[in-house]
Formats: C-alpha cells, sequence, structure tokens
C-alpha cells in the first residue's frame, strides 16, 4: 500500500521572480529554509536537472540541540539534495535524500513545489512523498509547515508580503 502524498499550500504577495530566487540561490535558501529552531548554511547548489543543493541543517535553539542529543542525532548535518526537474518560475522538484535517521537505512524523499502567479501574488504548492513512519511524517509536515512560516517572514521582511 503506498502512503498519499501530502501537499501543503501558501500564496504569498510578491513577485514571481523574487519567490523564485528565494528558492534557488545560496543568499535565498539561507534566509529561510529550515524549520524554527534550525539554520543552514548552503555549500553548493546548482539548480538543473541533475544538479545539487547540498547544505549543513544546524540547530541553533536550545531546544533543538537537546531534541537532536536525545535522539541520537548530532546538531549539525550534512543534508542534500538531487533536483529531478527545473521548470524556472513553474516548478523545482528534487529527491531530498533521508540519511539522517538513526538505525533507519537511506532513502529518498520526492518533493514538488509549483509556482503560479496571479497578480501581484504568488500561489505555492508543496507536495512531497511522507516519510518511513507516522511519526517522522508528522515531524516532517510540521518542518515544512514552519519552514513556508518562515519564508512568509522573511517576504514580510522585504515589503513583499502581507
Amino acid at each position: 500500500m503506498t502512503k498519499q502524498r501530502i501537499t501543503l499550500e501558501r500564496t504569498y504577495q510578491t513577485s514571481l521572480a523574487n519567490l523564485w530566487q528565494l528558492w534557488t540561490t545560496k543568499e535565498g535558501v539561507e534566509s529561510w529554509w529550515g524549520p524554527d529552531g534550525f539554520r543552514v548554511e548552503v555549500v553548493r547548489i546548482d539548480v538543473r536537472v541533475g544538479g545539487e543543493l547540498a547544505y549543513q541543517m544546524i540547530a541553533d535553539a536550545p531546544e533543538m540541540v537537546a531534541f537532536m542529543k536525545a535522539n541520537n542525532m548530532p546538531p549539525a548535518q550534512d543534508a542534500h539534495l538531487r533536483y529531478t526537474e527545473v521548470s524556472r518560475h513553474e516548478r523545482l522538484a528534487y529527491l531530498h535524500a533521508a540519511d539522517f535517521i538513526p538505525n533507519v537505512p537511506a532513502y529518498d524523499v520526492a518533493t514538488t513545489v509549483e509556482f503560479r502567479a496571479a497578480g501581484d501574488t504568488v500561489h505555492l504548492a508543496l507536495t512531497f512523498d511522507p516519510m518511513h513512519d507516522d511519526l517522522w511524517s508528522q515531524r516532517q509536515k510540521q518542518g515544512w509547515e514552519s519552514e513556508l512560516g518562515k519564508l512568509g517572514k522573511v517576504l514580510a521582511a522585504q515589503g513583499t508580503a502581507r
């Protein structure tokens, strides 16, 4: 039985070019990627089919550092994804390596991000495979909800989001 993919949707008041930049550049990704309590440092980004985003996910809030240690995970971890589709200003698809979970063999999580401009807003649809069990799928969804909230705050700080 295949688990159903998860979709999260948001509408941001911004330009398509600006939102695309936040997903496809080192500075953009570093400004919002990672759930609350984490930050990222991009090592390399090559946004093309077969290209990679490699980064370090770093717990920087005391409660997240404690969570990571309690779950036998280091507070800073290397992470990477490989782009499988890049349609400028329309769609990104990638495989994100889930290789950080203790006692679970590594596997890929397929993710797509669709961008649809409408006037002065952009509708974003983020769709991803669930993880290996319900607990990790719930954490994954909460993490993405947090990250999309951070993305909205970055846009608000730019004066381009309500």
